[in-house]
């Protein structure tokens, strides 16, 4: 009875059809004998008979199975992703029919499933190749599969460039506290956050890259922009009806000695009220002094209304080089385009070619390039460099003695609202002297 009770379908058809097929060798040998046949006749009579049997079940098995074999054959597909092939039934009506029709319409319906799988992950990378913070992929192998373009922000290059590289290639190590930079210094400007998410039935890590420096600048800018309005509002209070009492003083003493000139015939008098009129002239004098110092640093406070286009590089190397005739200038320009505002862009420069000069530099190399993300305008000269490279971007902070701190913090301002990095560091040594300044400037394209 065991043979009987076999789990598998293959067996259970085998053994019910030779149980089926018993009787008629048993019902031959009975006929045979009762016509009184040959043995011989007899047993090769059997023995046809048992090998058509033999056949018969094996061919109605194969038959059977043959609907379960091209089913398993669809399914294969569905299972390797492929919606598109459907195996043709066995037969075309009944039970085999219907189930093969349910597979065709699991196919589809996956199909349907996946297709909107794929347009939802397109749909995100195609965000996070829009959103200006570094976004990075990696599949289960722990390769870069994935980044968007602001990773040239991190590394300076494309992220092409480093695709299938490792956690360590790039320099990053995993924590108990999370992801961070092998690099110390980099971990002071960001942050990593991290998440998984699944694709294509494998599981990604997308770490996302924070620029707290940035963060911190912004909070600081708005305590000095506070700072700056109170500073103004008060001082314009003050130095306004001072100004106007000197000036309106001035005029009464000059208006004096020239309607009464006698009662000024003293020489002591003289004397007083020429050093009256020089400390008035120099009371107005320096009101006026502080009224611009005050609208000078609230630009500080004030969000420029950019009107970015493709400006001629070529052009604008030429007017700096016109306004700087006292420096050697070399340009190196591998663009001919970059996109920005032409007018703040320009005075950008003309800060930072002004420092070159008080810092005492002869020559100044500007090179200018772009790839498919970014324009690079990199700026070296070989002045003295800067005494306090930490400092060079506080508002109010200068080295020089008549340094006002206003200029770099306009220019990273104004880079900034163009969506943009600026880096200044001093250089260890430049070919014809003096230590020198290199400047970077990354400007986003269009």
């Amino acid at each position: 009875m065991k043979y009987f009770n076999r789990k598998s379908l293959e067996h259970y058809i085998i053994s019910r059809l030779s149980l089926l097929s018993l009787p008629f060798p048993l019902l031959f040998v009975w006929w045979a004998s009762s016509n009184e046949l040959d043995t011989d006749l007899i047993l090769f009579g059997v023995f046809l008979i048992i090998l058509f049997l033999i056949i018969f079940n094996f061919s109605f098995k194969k038959r059977i199975l043959a609907s379960f074999d091209r089913a398993t054959l669809h399914l294969e597909a569905i299972n390797n992703e492929d919606y598109k092939q459907f195996a043709k039934p066995s037969f075309t009506q009944g039970k085999v029919i219907e189930f093969h029709q349910q597979l065709n319409k699991l196919s589809i319906h996956l199909q349907q499933q996946k297709s909107r799988y794929d347009q939802h992950a397109f749909l995100v990378y195609q965000l996070i190749e829009q959103l200006n913070t570094p976004m990075l992929v990696f599949n289960v192998k722990g390769q870069l599969s994935f980044a968007n373009a602001a990773f040239y922000q991190l590394y300076n290059q494309p992220w092409q460039m480093f695709r299938h590289g490792s956690h360590e290639l790039l320099g990053l190590e995993e924590s108990a506290n999370g992801w961070k930079f092998t690099e110390s210094t980099k971990n002071r400007q960001w942050q990593i956050r991290q998440s998984v998410f699944e694709d294509s039935e494998d599981l990604h890590q997308l770490l996302v890259f924070v620029n707290i420096e940035s963060a911190l600048r912004a909070s600081q800018l708005d305590a000095w922009q506070q700072i700056i309005r109170v500073l103004s509002h008060e001082i314009r209070n003050s130095l306004t009806p001072v100004s106007s009492l000197a000036e309106s003083l001035l005029e009464r003493l000059i208006t004096s000695e020239q309607t009464n000139p006698q009662e000024h015939s003293q020489d002591q008098q003289k004397k007083n009220n020429e050093r009256n009129k020089i400390a008035l002239s120099l009371i107005a004098d320096r009101c006026l002094h502080l009224q611009n110092f005050v609208e000078r640093y609230a630009s500080l406070s004030k969000t420029s209304q950019l009107n970015c286009q493709w400006l001629d590089i070529h052009q604008i190397v030429n007017r700096m080089t016109g306004l700087y005739q006292q420096i050697n200038v070399e340009s190196k320009i591998k663009t001919d385009k970059i996109w920005a505002d032409a007018a703040f862009f320009e005075q950008v420069l003309i800060n930072l070619f002004k420092n070159a000069v008080e810092a005492d530099a002869t020559k100044i190399e500007l090179q200018v390039s772009s790839d498919q993300q970014f324009s690079e305008i990199r700026i070296t000269d070989n002045g003295h460099g800067f005494g306090n490279i930490d400092n060079l971007f506080v508002p109010l902070y200068s080295t020089k003695p008549q340094g006002q701190g206003i200029g770099l913090s306009f220019c990273r301002n104004i880079i900034e609202q163009h969506h943009g990095t600026i880096e200044l560091t001093n250089n260890k040594s430049v070919k014809n002297g003096g230590a020198g300044v290199s400047i970077c400037i990354l400007l986003p394209l269009g």
